[in-house]
């Protein structure tokens, strides 16, 4: 199976549910030169949501957003996973943590539809570094 594993960082910023608000902080970003490597939109509550940005450049993120004081909460590590969309890869990456004992307590995964896939998987930050370790990132 080819795929890559690497270690990525997230950011959360929360936005009142309208329709576009999504599009202006994107936007924002786009226009100021931060590239995404995955985006999250979850509700929170009746009037909320909260947005999910993992950067590409996570300093980058940090030094834009400051200067259009943009809220973040983050940094928080991840895992990104890309590569080959073949049978079973999710389940062998899943394998390796559960036979050490970590939890993925999140994961969010896509197809391209092209044979290719991305998955983000999130862990606590204590299991972090072994993960790590064990998915030879």
């Amino acid at each position: 199976m080819a795929f890559d594993i690497r270690r990525i960082d997230y950011f959360y910023t929360t936005v009142k549910d309208r329709p576009g608000e999504s599009h202006k902080l994107l936007a924002l970003l786009g226009d100021l030169g931060v590239n995404q490597l995955a985006f999250n939109a979850t509700p929170i509550g009746p009037d909320h949501v909260q947005l999910t940005l993992f950067p590409e450049d996570k300093l980058k993120l940090i030094s834009e957003a400051e200067k259009a004081q943009l809220p973040l909460d983050g940094p928080y590590p991840a895992i990104l996973a890309q590569g080959d969309d073949q049978l079973g890869t999710l389940a062998d990456i899943h394998v390796k943590l559960y036979e050490v004992g970590i939890n993925v307590y999140a994961s969010t995964g896509v197809t391209d539809g092209r044979g290719g896939f991305g998955y983000i998987i999130y862990l606590h930050p204590e299991d972090y570094e072994k993960a790590i370790a064990v998915l030879k990132v």
